[in-house]
This record gives C-alpha cells, structure tokens and sequence, in this order.
C-alpha cells in the first residue's frame, strides 16, 4: 500500500502543490491547515510521515511536535519541516524536538520528494547479525537493534538521523569523515542536503551526548570523527 502522507500547512496553494506532487509519486495525501487538524488526524490516521509548516494559526508546528512527540500513539511518526523560517535557530529546534528533517520554502518538488523517500526508507526496520550487537565507546553505549543511546546508563533521545549519525562514526572511530560522507551515509545519494545541515545534526547531537559530546572532534577543512 503507498506510503500516507498527512500536509499540514495554512497556505491553500502550498498544499495543492504538495499535494500534486506526492499523488504524482503514487503517495496517498491527506491536507488539513490548522494545529488543531494536525493533531487530530495524526491520532486518527496514522500517517506514515508529517510535512510540517511550523507557521500555523492557533499553535504552531512546533507545538504540534512536541504534543505528538509525547503521546505514544503518534511519538514514533517522523515529521518533516516545511517552512519559510529558515533561520539556523529554527533549523535546531525542529531537529532537537525530534523531526527527521527540515525543508525551507520556496522548495523544489524534486527535493521534497527525495526527503520524503529517505526518511520512509529509515523507518523501514532493519535487522542484520552485525547491528544487533552492542558498541560501548568511552561513556557511550549504543544498541541498534534496539535504537538505544545510554550515556552513563542514561537513555538518550536521538532523531533516526542523529543516530545513524553517531552510530556511523563510533563504529569506526578515529576515522574522519568529510561532510559529503556523512550526507550519503546518513540520508542517501538521493537526498541533497548542505554542508550546514551536517554542522546542525553535529551541533545537536554534540548537546544531547552532554559529557560525551566532547568525543565528536571537529577536523578543520574536512570534516568530523568520534575519537579513537
């Protein structure tokens, strides 16, 4: 069955757009304007992902975030950002509340599609011998099968994108990757994204780590690496 995409955005002709768009790829779309809308049909539906317009009457889109992020019924549905607020510090809180991405308008169809395609992909379980086994490093523990972060037995809140992120560079510490590595490792050859959102995901992962993020080491003019 394709993927259920609910849009969520006050602008009418924003939507038709995106709603051509996806048809187009075979998606089934559902459109609502309001937060309250959001909200009420994400606990209806179940949608397969959220596109997330963060300028809305009434609430905005991160206040529909962090009430579906904390309700079990809909905290595991990944949201997508779709937004004219393109300013670093709204880029951050989107990615800290837990969305799997942020695009800012005007977009290009081809690249929303892409974004939607990788982060389906993400959701899909994955289940291989080599990621079912744990890796401590340092303070660090992480279960993949399980999608589990713990530093010092604290469980950490992780986006898939930031998980990928981390569980990439401890499983081969001391190894520096560029920015393009990161980008095709982390979301796909088909998804193009800047250099800026790697810095962002770092930046965020760094924070959440707390005592650990130190670990995370800048490599001027190249790139990053988990220390070895």
């Amino acid at each position: 069955m394709p993927a259920h995409i609910l849009a969520v955005d006050d602008e009418e002709d924003i939507l038709e757009l995106v709603k051509y768009n996806l048809e187009k790829e075979s998606f089934r779309v559902t459109c609502v304007t309001s937060a309250e809308e959001a909200v009420r049909a994400s606990k209806l539906l179940c949608p397969d992902l959220i596109l997330l317009d963060i300028m809305l009457s009434g609430n905005d889109g991160f206040s529909v975030t962090r009430i579906l992020k904390s309700n079990p019924d809909t905290s595991k549905i990944p949201i997508i950002f779709l937004s004219a607020k393109g300013d670093e510090i709204d880029i951050v809180t989107g990615l800290e509340l837990g969305a799997e991405d942020y695009i800012t308008k005007p977009f290009s169809p081809k690249v929303l599609i892409a974004r939607v395609r990788a982060v389906l992909r993400r959701k899909q379980p994955v289940s291989t011998e080599h990621e079912d086994s744990r890796i401590r490093k340092y303070e660090v523990l992480i279960s993949p099968d399980q999608h589990l972060v713990q530093v010092e037995d604290q469980a950490i809140e992780l986006t898939n994108s930031e998980f990928k992120l981390l569980l990439l560079m401890v499983r081969r510490s001391g190894v520096v990757f560029t920015r393009n590595q990161i980008i095709n490792s982390v979301r796909g050859d088909d998804c193009p994204v800047t250099d800026r959102s790697v810095d962002v995901h770092i930046a965020s992962l760094r924070k959440k780590l707390g005592i650990a993020g130190k670990y995370i080491e800048s490599v001027r003019g190249v790139g990053y690496r988990f220390s070895e």
